[in-house]
């Protein structure tokens, strides 16, 4: 399977259903590959945008979350837990068909993890329990105008 981005595809679950997004134009699962885009826009676009998201995670100072250094491309499906809402209403906020930038964390002192999921525009922060139970919102934010 040939990749825009060069990440090697065979040891993902989803390869038998995904035709890659060479074949598809950035597009493997229907809709857009934020991080093929990005490797489109030229050399260091991608390192950019990843260090633009570490660096709003690190200014929100969550005092007990692990500190990200990485961030890796996830399809929306794995991201894209329920939240209750204070009305009561479950809410899924990812398209589950878009590639995502994310990663997850064990919050200090806890058996809790956060969640972390991005795209060149909104930035999300979530904490849960074992398979995504009990999912909290901690910080939801426009953390860029616009996107690149």
């Amino acid at each position: 399977m040939e990749t825009i981005c060069g990440i090697d595809c065979k040891g993902c679950s989803v390869s038998e259903e995904c035709p890659g997004c060479a074949e598809t134009d950035g597009r493997p699962f229907g809709a857009e590959c934020m991080v093929a885009r990005y490797c489109r826009k030229g050399e260091g676009a991608l390192c950019g945008l990843k260090e633009g998201v570490l660096a709003a995670l690190r200014g929100l100072a969550i005092a007990d979350m692990e500190e990200v250094t990485e961030l890796h491309a996830l399809r929306g499906s794995f991201i894209n837990i329920a939240y209750t809402l204070p009305s009561g209403q479950a809410v899924k906020l990812w398209d589950d068909n878009k590639i995502y930038l994310g990663n997850q964390l064990h919050k200090k002192g806890s058996d809790r993890c956060y969640g972390i999921a991005a795209d060149d525009r909104y930035l999300m922060v979530a904490e849960y329990g074992e398979n995504g139970s009990d999912a909290e919102i901690v910080v939801l934010k426009r953390w860029k105008e616009g996107g690149i």
